[in-house]
């Protein structure tokens, strides 16, 4: 790590960053959640099975949420 200063075009890039990281995370986990907690909506299922697909499904799209804004936050700070 360097102890340059930054560029204002530097300073500028980070809230676009986290805000691409945040908003791609967001669409990743709404799709992961909705592949794996939707057929408990459409279909009737035991009560038991609909519940772990509901928290299956919240529990990855949260670990995938967070591991997507790791990976495009380091990647960015990488490519400076």
């Amino acid at each position: 790590m360097t102890t340059r200063r930054r560029t204002q075009a530097e300073r500028d890039a980070i809230p676009v960053e986290i805000g691409y990281a945040l908003l791609s995370a967001c669409f990743l986990a709404a799709v992961v959640f909705g592949t794996i907690a939707g057929p408990a909506a459409v279909w009737h299922l035991p009560p038991a099975f609909e519940r772990f697909l509901v928290i299956a499904g919240a529990w990855l799209a949260g670990v995938l949420a967070v591991v997507r804004v790791v990976h495009v936050l380091w990647r960015h700070e990488r490519r400076r």
